[in-house]
Formats: C-alpha cells, structure tokens, sequence
C-alpha cells in the first residue's frame, strides 16, 4: 500500500528463486478512501497518508426521524409524525434499527386495521418488543440491573457481567455497552463497569449515597 500512495506505483516480484525479477507497474492517478470503526488499530504511518481524516458521529433523533418517515414512503406506509418521532427516539441512534422497528410498528398498525400508524401503534409495539422510551431492551435492562442487584453497581470485570447474564463479552462489549455508555446509563472505570445514577433512577433502584 505505501509505494502505491507514495510514488504511484507496485514493485510485484515475478518468479521464484535466483529467477525471480520485480516487475514495477505504474498505476494511474487514483483516490483511496478508507472507512473503519478503530482508527487506533491502523499504523500512524499508513493513517498520516490520508490526506484527510474525519470523525463520523451518531445521528441525533431530528435525522432519524426524517429517516424512518422516508423509510415509511418507501414501504407505502402512512405514518404521523409522533410515531416516526417514538420510533427515532428508540433507535439507538442507527438509521437500520430505526427502518427495522419500523417494520414492526407497520405490522403491529396492519394487524390492528390501521391505515395510518399513530402513536398509538408505535406505543403498543414498543412495548410488546420490550423497548423503553430510551432504546433499550430487556437484554440492556438485565445487564444493569444484574450489576446493581449482584454487584451493587460496579465496577465489575466485563467476564464477570458475562457469566452473571448468560451473555457472551463480545456481544456485551461491541452491542450493548456502547449504546449504555453513550446514554449514560453505564461507565468504564480502571477497575470496570459501573453504572450511573440514571440507571438506578430509570430502572427504580435506589442509588447509593455515594451517587448522589
């Protein structure tokens, strides 16, 4: 990759043996664009070759909800705008989650005989999915609740958390602790996670004095 960004050009060595040969390729003019989620584990030098190097944050819920009532026209669905609204503000700030629950709210309204989904129906199917008005679900729930009620929330070791739900750590790490933390319900400290005083407060345990 280096020569191709520095000098435009591939030495390929042709052969084996004391035949072998490098054949240089000349490559024309091109423009290499790069995407991934852990710029740390790329090399400084490879990644100070990128001329230009951006942050792509999450979408806030005005853009989600544009999202799922796009996605509701694309589907032929007709959809008011406080039920696209409960639905962004659900989708764990992913535009995929969002048309995912959207499919669900439209065959909840279907099932119910409704033309148009309203609040009504993005209610209703929230609850029978199990997702509270902040996103999250049972399996979110039981990870913080298991760390207030065993561990008398935290820190605990991400093993630990694993074994006490039946989850596995790389489920727990890359699926749901990135949306607690984000929310604020969850935090990493040096000796492990801990949850917050909105957790205890959104899920009606009392915080500790220490939290408050």
């Amino acid at each position: 990759m280096y020569p191709a960004l520095e000098d435009g050009a591939l030495d390929i060595m042709v052969g084996k043996g004391p035949g072998a040969r490098s054949v240089r390729m000349e490559l024309p003019n091109f423009t290499l664009i790069g995407a991934t989620t852990r710029i740390g584990s790329i090399s400084a030098p490879l990644r100070d070759r990128f001329g230009m190097i951006y942050h792509l944050d999450y979408y806030d819920y005005n853009d989600l909800q544009k999202i799922v009532s796009r996605s509701a026209q694309i589907l032929k669905a007709n959809i008011v705008d406080e039920a696209a609204e409960t639905i962004a503000k659900r989708s764990r700030y992913t535009p995929r989650i969002g048309n995912r629950l959207l499919k669900r709210v439209r065959d909840f309204a279907q099932v119910s005989g409704h033309d148009t989904i309203n609040i009504d129906d993005a209610e209703s199917a929230m609850r029978l999915l199990e997702i509270d008005e902040f996103g999250l679900d049972k399996h979110d729930r039981k990870i913080l609740s298991t760390i207030i009620e065993t561990f008398k929330g935290g820190p605990v070791g991400l093993n630990t958390i694993a074994a006490s739900t039946g989850e596995e750590e790389e489920t727990i790490a890359d699926v749901h602790e990135p949306f607690l933390i984000r929310s604020g319900f969850l935090i990493r400290t040096p000796k492990g996670r801990q949850v917050t005083e909105r957790a205890y407060d959104h899920l009606g345990y009392e915080a500790p004095q220490t939290l408050i």
